[in-house]
């Protein structure tokens, strides 16, 4: 069954709305153990003992933490990759989107990018590559690759911890029904953005992460998901929704009935043009 295409002013699918929030109490790589980010260097001055790597962070955003906290010239780390020897799926054909997984990283002394990138990789390894994530992707027809690739989409699109279940449901619900996926964060992730804003225009863009244009799931991950995320992917939420959208802060609304997505949609375009009076 496929949808067809949404009238101009009616062409959101789906409305992230998510605030991102960066908390300094984060722990090491996954584990109960918390570390200061900040100490005092012989000279007095505050010096970077860790790297926050926050959930949803696309990989392009992590490199430049790289090199900032080491002090490198910008596009080091990402230079850097071809010398890490990072243990990545064949799929990800030497990308590491998806497995720089977000947790706290103590930064060592005379520390290298690729050491930091390779660590953040064998972290991600740890938490996917286990027999819960192996089994729930087989159980879902998919390979691990694949289930990071939705977590990616699930922790950019879901609006709260306790939508991710459903996001991830539609995502499946629409493969599953051969319709394209029509994620907005998949059109932010091409043009290298993060908006809460896609017009008609942005839908057409010719690239294999347009998720309007394009069938299946984008061609790598759009960010680099957290547990929560990857649980999602694995064991989505029981449900027939097709459609989402964050009408406002704490109300995301699923459907599978597109008119009454339409409704939501106009609802949420109302808020927003009253915010931006208000605003004025």
């Amino acid at each position: 069954m496929h949808m067809n295409t949404p009238p101009r002013n009616m062409i959101r699918l789906t409305r992230r709305g998510r605030l991102a929030l960066i908390v300094t109490g984060a722990v090491v790589a996954g584990t109960a153990v918390a570390v200061p980010l900040l100490t005092l260097g012989s000279d007095g001055e505050k010096k970077p003992t860790a790297l926050v790597v926050p959930e949803g962070w696309r990989a392009a955003q992590v490199y430049r933490a790289v090199d900032k906290i080491l002090a490198l010239p910008a596009g080091t780390t990402k230079k850097s990759l071809g010398k890490a020897n990072l243990r990545l799926p064949i799929d990800a054909e030497g990308n590491p989107e998806g497995y720089l997984f977000p947790a706290t990283y103590p930064l060592k002394e005379k520390a290298t990018p690729e050491q930091m990138v390779s660590f953040m990789v064998d972290t991600a390894n740890k938490k996917f590559n286990g027999a819960p994530v192996a089994a729930g992707a087989q159980r879902n027809s998919m390979n691990v690759y694949q289930a990071v690739t939705i977590a990616s989409i699930v922790q950019s699109e879901a609006a709260s911890k306790a939508d991710m279940g459903k996001v991830a449901r539609v995502v499946f619900n629409r493969l599953e029904r051969g319709m394209p996926l029509q994620m907005d964060s998949t059109i932010n992730y091409a043009l290298n953005r993060s908006s809460l804003k896609t017009t008609e225009a942005d839908t057409r863009i010719n690239s294999p992460y347009n998720s309007y244009l394009r069938m299946g799931l984008p061609p790598t991950p759009i960010a680099n998901p957290g547990e929560d995320a990857m649980r999602a992917a694995i064991t989505p939420t029981p449900g027939n929704w097709l459609y989402f959208v964050t009408v406002k802060y704490g109300d995301t609304r699923f459907t599978a009935d597109y008119a009454e997505h339409q409704r939501n949609v106009a609802e949420f375009n109302r808020l927003q043009q009253r915010s931006r009076a208000t605003a004025r």
